[in-house]
């Protein structure tokens, strides 16, 4: 997934629109997506933790679809009414040279939260079922559709960017999601059916009772507002960036390092399910903290060398086939954000061992943490700060909120726990 927002970036650099098109992509259409399907983001985990068998999955199958069909119609306001104008020029304050070409991709975007909601759902039963490996190859499937997409894109050459890159999206998600779903009917269905069977055999008088809703709802709403709260941010602060020293440079260099940042972070965000499946079992806790020492250790060099090398600076210029203002200004603020990728294993860590305990109510607390400091930092950032350029502020209040978001999770996963509802 991580390698999507580069690939669009040198996709779209090679396409009509140029920069503007860049530009909305990363300010307004990536973000309101985001932040839209912000609720259903964390079905993976809950799906992960509570899919014991096959009436569960049921239930929240229909919980997912009726989530995704709400948050659908949000989208459609959103994207084809006058909100949007609203959410971009008086909200966000872009340019107004970014605000069709971020429209259309809105209105392109229209089946995304859906497709995004069934495929996590999905996934978090394969992982429950050991079979993360299909996940990667799903993978593999959306970027091979996306590859597809911006390659037809690019020899019909007439296509806007913003057009090309959102038709690719929405083409790699659709393609996983309907891997994902081929995949739990094939094998992760006649599992959850024979684990069940075998229950049964052991204790004839054993039948699991349906997942309460009550406690479901104590579960899932703290952990679906960790996403909403952090996507949050990315209006915001693409709202910074328009308030300081050449916003539209800024806008536009912040898919491609934004993209890089995000890739190098990847591991992490996977982190979080590997150890929801995976704490609870004899020596877990040790084997996970070794591989995740290791994934930070990598995932940090690999930015280190990018953004301290002239390897950055060929990535940006001659792959991605940005303007030499573009690849100095992007080059530059990679060094803004090396703490990212280590900081992103340890906060899934802590993360993931909370939801395996079934306590959410912390992480919660700490991305509401996040929040409050990101705000914080950005809002100075504009107003004390104004002559430095917009992406390196949001880098850098993005890292100063992920490090308290991070302390805050190791202090509530260590501490005493509080009385909490678990899902049952």
């Amino acid at each position: 997934m991580g390698v999507e927002m580069p690939m669009l970036a040198v996709a779209m650099t090679r396409m009509p629109g140029g920069d503007p098109h860049l530009a909305a992509l990363g300010a307004l259409v990536y973000p309101l997506s985001l932040l839209i399907e912000a609720p259903i983001i964390m079905l993976l985990a809950a799906s992960t933790a509570l899919v014991r068998n096959l009436d569960i999955h049921e239930q929240l199958r229909r919980f997912a679809h009726v989530t995704a069909a709400v948050l659908t119609v949000i989208h459609v306001l959103v994207a084809f009414t006058p909100a949007f104008d609203f959410i971009a020029l008086d909200l966000i304050g872009v340019p107004d040279a970014i605000v069709e070409p971020g429209r259309l991709g809105m209105q392109i975007m229209t089946p995304w939260t859906w497709a995004i909601a069934y495929r996590r759902f999905q996934q978090g039963v394969l992982i429950r079922c050991e079979q993360s490996k299909l996940v990667v190859y799903g993978t593999a499937i959306r970027l091979v559709a996306n590859v597809l997409a911006l390659a037809i894109g690019i020899s019909v050459g007439t296509l806007p960017g913003i057009v090309v890159g959102t038709i690719g999206i929405i083409c790699g998600v659709t393609a996983e999601a309907v891997w994902a779903g081929w995949c739990f009917h094939r094998f992760a269905k006649p599992k959850l059916r024979e684990q069940q069977l075998a229950r049964q055999q052991l204790d004839a008088d054993h039948v699991e009772a349906p997942l309460a809703w009550p406690k479901f709802a104590a579960f899932y709403i703290p952990l679906a507002f960790t996403p909403l709260i952090t996507i949050v941010i990315q209006p915001i602060g693409s709202w910074a960036m328009s308030k300081m020293a050449n916003p539209m440079l800024s806008l536009a260099a912040w898919p491609a390092v934004y993209g890089i940042v995000f890739l190098t972070r990847t591991a992490g965000y996977a982190f979080n399910e590997v150890v929801v499946a995976l704490a609870g079992k004899p020596g877990g806790h040790r084997a996970l903290r070794q591989c995740g020492y290791g994934i930070a250790g990598v995932a940090s060099a690999v930015l280190l060398v990018l953004a301290t090398t002239p390897i950055g600076e060929w990535w940006f210029g001659t792959v991605t086939g940005m303007s030499p203002e573009l690849t100095a200004l992007a080059s530059a603020s990679l060094l803004v954000a090396i703490l990212m990728p280590g900081y992103a294993v340890a906060q899934n860590y802590h993360q993931g061992i909370l939801v395996h305990n079934q306590r959410t109510r912390p992480i919660t607390e700490a991305v509401v943490i996040y929040l409050a400091i990101c705000c914080g930092c950005l809002v100075i950032g504009v107003d004390y700060f104004p002559e430095v350029p917009g992406i390196q502020v949001a880098l850098g209040s993005f890292t100063i909120a992920g490090l308290c978001q991070t302390a805050w999770l190791l202090l509530r996963r260590q501490g005493p726990p509080r009385q909490e509802t678990a899902a049952g």
